[in-house]
């Protein structure tokens, strides 16, 4: 397949970096053609721009600033995303991909005032990310990531397709063991992505 991998950290010696490292390369030692899009690396620009709003609705063109994105988006048949929760939510630079690259007639289609999602060349989509709490304290706010991925990001996508969610819990206490035992599991389920 395909594989689109969205990556959301600015520190190339952390643990995310470590498992971003881990999925790129059981992806592509899988057989995957792999698109890695580190968005600190590539100095994604998260902001929308005054203009983007006003012509949020518009159909966009090649000059337009995300136009490689969008492309790269589309082209994609899965999409894994990279990150860590902050303040339980995305990193600003990923949910600034999502405001600027999941645009009207690239991820939805507006008729007649309602949303129909048309990101359908994706057919399987995963998350693996680390929060530096505990998941009875995510759940308790809600666990919005969670949500956003399960819920919105399944909704964009094929009917149908796989979304796993594969989160490494209380950062600010894990050891050597805990993340060792989290990097296994997300190599094993790159392995048999």
């Amino acid at each position: 397949m395909n594989v689109l991998v969205l990556y959301a950290h600015p520190v190339e010696t952390s643990f995310n970096a470590g498992l971003h490292r881990t999925i790129v390369e059981r992806l592509s030692v899988a057989g995957h053609a792999v698109d890695d899009c580190d968005l600190y690396a590539e100095d994604f620009d998260p902001r929308l721009t005054r203009a983007e709003r006003l012509g949020y609705h518009d159909r966009r063109g090649p000059d337009d600033a995300v136009a490689g994105y969008v492309e790269r988006l589309q082209r994609a048949e899965a999409l894994v995303l990279s990150y860590p929760v902050w303040n339980y939510g995305f990193p600003a630079i990923l949910k600034g991909f999502f405001d600027r690259v999941f645009l009207p007639g690239v991820s939805f289609k507006l008729i007649n005032g309602k949303v129909q999602p048309s990101l359908h060349n994706i057919g399987k989509v995963s998350a693996v990310t680390t929060y530096g709490g505990s998941r009875f304290r995510a759940m308790l706010m809600g666990d919005p990531p969670r949500k956003l991925i399960k819920r919105m990001l399944r909704a964009t996508v094929k009917p149908g397709a796989s979304v796993t969610y594969l989160a490494h819990y209380s950062m600010n206490l894990s050891s050597d063991q805990t993340r060792q035992a989290f990097m296994a599991k997300v190599a094993a389920s790159m392995d048999s992505f």
